[in-house]
């Protein structure tokens, strides 16, 4: 008996056993009579009306030629030998995305040489989706897709390729803009994910490991879940099959809308494990119009610390529920301060939203602009209080010299921040600049987040405003001396 027989034996021997098909043996499978087959009364009562399945097969034929397959060259830095941080500091990066997206051990690979790159680089080759929006050439995927690429190509289904250009990524939220030189393409309709339930059947089409427009099928799992890795999306959770390759591509309700951008999977295998996660498609549009219009993502902040209230927690505070965002620290001069926000306080509603898990404030405030206003009610002293805070954007100390921009200081692509207090002892430096995000020149040249950029040719850099002034005389390279694990070194960084 081959393993499927057998396991369709056990199965309908267990419903025997159960009573699900019945008791009788054969007579179990015999056909019932219209007597039988009807219905009680009560059943009828509660039973739900009848729902067809939604035709997949439609959905996919109709929109699978605005799904596109995007392959991606360049180098990728990595730690210097003298500066492993453990398994996995020199792992191909292709290798190194797929064990910190899918939970591989980095111990399971061989360390990659260094490539031609430059000292502490390798090769990187790269698969995804997209899918386009705009019948011009203008292609959303995955940030993560497009990161340290050089070169971007995109297939469409008719097998012509582009050459694309991307319009600008923001890694904190994990979208991309692409445009390809093309018109009269087909397009995807854009819906909403508003109005999406756990049960409601979705549809997923991508490149999973390089296979072109497939089709996975499956349900909504939950919707607003927080993922551990800062970057506020709340994301749709789905048990549709999600590989790697179809990271960017689109999610369709049974109407054929895109509601989501496929993003991540939570898995031990390093596969899929019925648990994958997609971006909202209100949050990438949002994302898309400012990536179009200005290169970047401009963020709004509130700038408050916050964690999740749990049942002790609650007790203490004298909550009804284990429920809100707790502020752990108010940042000094931030919107939370001008709003009167207080450590200790619980946010429960945002806008008239409520804030049932402390992630469901960050992404709130991810859909939100500077300058928005932000209505919040508050659980303070054991009764609610109402307050208002006027967001603001990124603090000068975060603000990035971002790729794409129009000044020349963004040919450099790095997100810096001055180094705190207890940083500069630990450090034991007195100045520097933290480098949060690397990207574009500076990336490619071998400067990692976590570096921290003591000068700039020569000049100190003891803030942000500092290093745009020499950047903005440099001409065809700069000399960044960077602090990395205790060790100094010079990286030269083209700006061409």
């Amino acid at each position: 008996m081959n393993r499927l027989t057998l396991k369709s034996s056990r199965l309908f021997a267990a419903l025997l056993a159960a009573g699900v098909i019945g008791g009788a043996g054969v007579a179990a499978v015999q056909e019932l009579t219209p007597a039988q087959a009807q219905p009680s009364a009560a059943v009828q009562a509660v039973a739900p009306a009848a729902v067809a399945t939604p035709d997949f097969a439609a959905i996919a034929a109709r929109y699978g030629g605005a799904v596109v397959n995007i392959s991606t060259r360049g180098v990728q830095p990595v730690a210097d030998e003298g500066a492993d941080s453990g398994p996995g500091a020199r792992i191909d990066p292709g290798l190194q995305d797929f064990l910190r997206r899918f939970g591989l051990p980095p111990g399971a690979f061989q360390f990659a040489p260094p490539g031609p790159g430059g000292p502490g680089a390798v090769p990187m080759h790269g698969q995804g989706s997209g899918f386009i929006v705009s019948p011009d050439g203008v292609i959303l995927t995955n940030a993560h897709v497009v990161r340290n690429a050089r070169t971007v190509n995109v297939k469409l289904t008719d097998r012509r390729e582009f050459q694309a250009k991307v319009l600008g990524r923001d890694d904190k939220t994990d979208v991309a803009v692409l445009k390809i030189d093309a018109t009269g393409l087909p397009t995807v309709p854009l819906g909403s994910s508003q109005a999406l339930r756990p049960g409601d059947w979705v549809l997923a089409i991508g490149s999973p490991f390089g296979f072109e427009n497939t089709v996975t099928v499956g349900v909504v799992s939950a919707k607003g879940r927080s993922l551990p890795d800062d970057s506020a999306v709340p994301f749709i959770q789905t048990d549709v099959a999600v590989n790697p390759g179809n990271s960017g591509g689109p999610l369709f309700n049974a109407r054929g809308e895109v509601v989501g951008i496929n993003s991540q999977i939570y898995s031990r295998s390093g596969g899929y494990q019925g648990v994958s996660f997609a971006i909202p498609i209100e949050l990438a549009r949002h994302v898309e119009q400012q990536l179009v219009a200005h290169g970047k993502v401009e963020h709004a902040r509130l700038g408050v610390t916050i964690q999740s209230v749990n049942q002790a927690l609650a007790d203490s505070f004298k909550l009804p529920k284990p429920e809100g965002a707790l502020v752990a620290q108010v940042e000094p001069g931030s919107a939370a301060e001008r709003a009167g926000l207080k450590a200790g306080d619980v946010i429960l509603r945002a806008n008239g939203q409520a804030i049932v898990d402390s992630g469901d404030l960050p992404a709130r405030i991810a859909l939100a602009r500077p300058g928005d206003k932000l209505a919040l009610e508050v659980w303070r002293q054991g009764r609610p209080e109402q307050l208002s805070a006027t967001l603001q954007g990124a603090r000068p100390a975060d603000t990035a010299l971002a790729q794409g921009s129009a000044a020349s200081h963004g040919k450099l692509g790095l997100s810096l921040r001055p180094l705190q207090a207890d940083e500069k002892r630990q450090t034991r430096l007195d100045e520097g600049l933290v480098v949060e995000q690397a990207s574009g020149a500076a990336a490619l040249a071998g400067v990692q987040p976590g570096d921290v950029v003591l000068s700039i040719n020569g000049q100190p850099a003891s803030s942000v405003e500092k290093l745009r002034a020499v950047l903005a005389k440099a001409d065809k390279s700069v000399a960044l001396l960077i602090e990395r694990d205790g060790q100094q070194l010079f990286v030269p960084v083209p700006l061409a």
